[in-house]
């Protein structure tokens, strides 16, 4: 899947952005929460890093530690869009959502069609943002974390009130839905190796 421009590292510390086609809430409309979670899940067992996220009805905000598994992050992330893309379309399908399968197929480019491909879940390219500093760190988590809170959205009142995020370990201290890793221990590993 394209980027809008390439991550090439195979490791560090990444806000990463990725959006539904079309902005449709598909994650939200096919209650795939849990999809993102055990990608998340796939995540930690392959060595890397949970460190902050929201998962909001049509795109996901993450904040990962990669460690250098060998596999460029572009890889990563476009496998893990393919993955629940595909338990998407599979909810899309057990519920007869026709019209929206039918949007998602009028999205795929000739070219990917040719390749076999009938659905476009998530629009092809991904957000990233390489994050060196405690302090962009901390305002990348800032800024997912009030995303359920302002413009349309309003899913919550405030930021902890929202399951589907790591705003309340960064509040308070507890996890929440999700296990992370807070962000400062990070500085005390090596993701190079």
């Amino acid at each position: 899947m394209p980027v809008k421009s390439p991550v090439n590292e195979k490791d560090g510390i990444y806000f990463m952005t990725f959006t539904c086609c079309n902005w449709l809430s598909l994650i939200q409309q096919t209650n795939s929460y849990d999809a993102i979670y055990k990608w998340f899940d796939y995540l930690k067992a392959q060595g890397h890093y949970i460190t902050g996220y929201v998962i909001m009805p049509n795109h996901v905000h993450i904040l990962i530690g990669f460690h250098n598994s060998g596999k460029a992050i572009n890889t990563i992330i476009s496998n893990g869009k393919r993955f629940i893309a595909y338990e998407i379309v599979k909810r899309l399908e057990s519920t007869n959502e026709a019209s929206v399968l039918h949007q998602l197929s009028l999205a795929v480019t000739e070219s990917d069609k040719k390749r076999g491909k009938l659905h476009q879940v998530f629009e092809p390219s991904f957000d990233w943002k390489e994050c060196r500093t405690s302090y962009f760190i901390q305002q990348k988590l800032n800024y997912m974390h009030d995303n359920p809170c302002k413009g349309v959205w309003h899913l919550a009142a405030s930021p902890i009130e929202y399951p589907h995020s790591s705003a309340k370990y960064y509040h308070t201290g507890e996890q929440g839905i999700y296990d992370i890793t807070g962000y400062q221990y990070l500085e005390d590993i090596d993701l190079t190796k």
